[in-house]
Formats: C-alpha cells, structure tokens, sequence
C-alpha cells in the first residue's frame, strides 16, 4: 500500500504539465511552428527594410552583407525625386478613406436588411452575396473597365472607387455576427416605437463594434494594397496610387541598379498600412470568431 502511494506522485510528476514529454510536445507541436511561421512573414521584410539602405554594390555582390555600410536614407531622397510619393501618398489616402468607407456603410446596411428586415427573395439575395466570394475579381476588369472609361471615370477618383465599393465578405461577416444578436433587445426596441435606423445604430452597431471594425481592417488593406485595377484605369501620373507609383518607380531604373530604390518605395508603401494594422488587430480575432456561433 506504501509502494503504490508513493509511486502515485512520481507518476502525476511524469504525467504533470511540466513533464519531459509534455514539455517536448508543446515545443514540437506550438513554439516550433509558431517561430518558423514568424520567420517567414518576419525575414523577407526585415531584408527589404535593410536592402532600402545598400547601394547597387552592396546588393550585386557575391559576399552580401545583412547589415547595409550606412543607414543614410539615400534610397529614400532619390526615390522621392523620381517619383512624387507626396501626390502619390494623398491619392492613396483619399481612395482608401472613401472605398473603405463606404464598403463599411454598405456592407452594414446589406447585413442588417438581411438579418431584420423582412421583405421577399431575402435568401436568393444572400445566395448571390455569397456567390460574389467565388468569382476572382479578375473576371470583372474588362466589363468594369468598359463601363467605366465609357462613363468618363478613367484617371479619376470616383473612377477608381466605384467598382469595389460593393463586399460579399463584409456582408457575410456582419450577417453572421447579427444572427447572434439578442433577438429580445430588437423586439423591446421596436415595441418602444424605435425605427429601423434607431435600432442599427443605437444597438446593432456598439454590440457589433469588433466585427464592423474587421470588415473595417480588411477593406482598408484591401483598397491600400489594390494593384491592378488602378494601373488599368489611371494613366496620369498624377492620379496614381502609390502601388502603381512602385511601377513608374521601376520603369524609371534601368537594370539591377535601382533595386535599393524599389525597396525604398516599397517600404513607403507598406509602413501606413502596417501601422493601421498595429492599431485594429486587437479586434482581428474577436470580430471573426463572433459569427462563428449562429447560423
């Protein structure tokens, strides 16, 4: 009776949380992939953050170096002459703003007309919604590109906005979080006499701030980063945004010499939307793991 008290503890210590095998597991199963993971998104930009300061012989050599000769922001200040990044910068800044904006408003009104209100052809609606998500947006560049060149849109605003203004994820997302609500709360509101306007943004909206800012983070980085259709439809410099501006920053070096200058720029790119980044990912895993409930 002795000999197995006293085996019971030594077996509870091998067993226990911090035993040998448990603690190779987590390292193998957790930390192991969590690092690799971190070093693959971490290293390609920590090496292009470097490459913004070396000059074409420290970047065409066959000893390279991690560390650039000079932290001077040579790369920065030519980059700068070539291309306006300030004209550039604004452009970006007014196009995401105002997309991001209003796919937000959009896709909040579309969610709560689907959640609340009662009207026919309610589920063909969402079915089509959800069959935006499997259509590349590739397919609709030449119909949109028609459309708007033929309205006069081409090297403006409006004309660079207009055809992603509309979200099937955002949609999605915040129907999925509305269909979690407290169904009392809406029926007390529209007991007292409170109107559909009132309900949305006196209840629905401050319950659902973590998925609305999602949608948010998603539709901000979404119109930052768009490429493509902005070099389709804008041809003046002026009117670009700054990742075409990457383009006419790469057209104007010739050859392997202005790969500094291209990381420069691109750094310029990608450090606003980082930090914005930074500021929304607390709500990241709250806002998507909201609707996850309720269907």
């Amino acid at each position: 009776m002795t000999a197995v008290a006293e085996r019971a503890p030594v077996q509870a210590r091998r067993n226990g949380p911090l035993s040998r095998q448990n603690l190779v597991a987590t390292i193998a199963t957790g930390y192991v992939p969590i690092v690799l993971a971190t070093l693959v998104v971490v290293l390609p930009l920590l090496w292009m953050i470097l490459a913004s300061f070396k000059g074409p012989g420290e970047l065409l050599t066959q000893t390279p170096s991690v560390l650039p000769e000079s932290f001077a922001p040579t790369n920065y200040t030519e980059a700068a002459e070539k291309v306006p990044f300030g004209r550039l910068f604004f452009n970006s800044v007014l196009v995401t703003a105002i997309g991001a904006g209003i796919k937000v408003a959009l896709a909040v009104l579309t969610a709560y007309a689907l959640v609340f209100v009662r009207f026919p052809g309610k589920k063909i609606i969402f079915a089509l919604v959800l069959a935006t998500l499997m259509v590349p947006p590739q397919v609709s560049l030449l119909p949109n590109y028609v459309l708007i060149t033929g309205l006069g849109g081409a090297d403006t605003y409006w004309g660079i906005i207009l055809p992603g203004l509309a979200t099937g994820f955002g949609t999605f997302l915040l129907r999925q979080q509305f269909l979690t609500l407290p169904a009392s709360i809406l029926e007390a509101a529209e007991i007292d006499g409170a109107s559909h306007w009132k309900r949305l943004t006196r209840i629905v909206v401050p319950i659902s701030t973590p998925a609305i800012a999602t949608v948010a983070l998603v539709s901000i980085v979404f119109e930052w980063n768009e490429y493509l259709w902005p070099l389709v439809i804008v041809s003046d410099p002026n009117m670009m945004t700054l990742p075409v501006g990457l383009t006419l920053l790469q057209n104007s070096e010739s050859g392997a010499d202005g790969y500094g200058l291209v990381m420069a720029g691109t750094v310029l790119v990608i450090v606003p939307v980082l930090v914005v980044f930074t500021a929304f990912q607390r709500y990241i895993v709250s806002g998507l793991t909201q609707g996850a409930v309720k269907d």
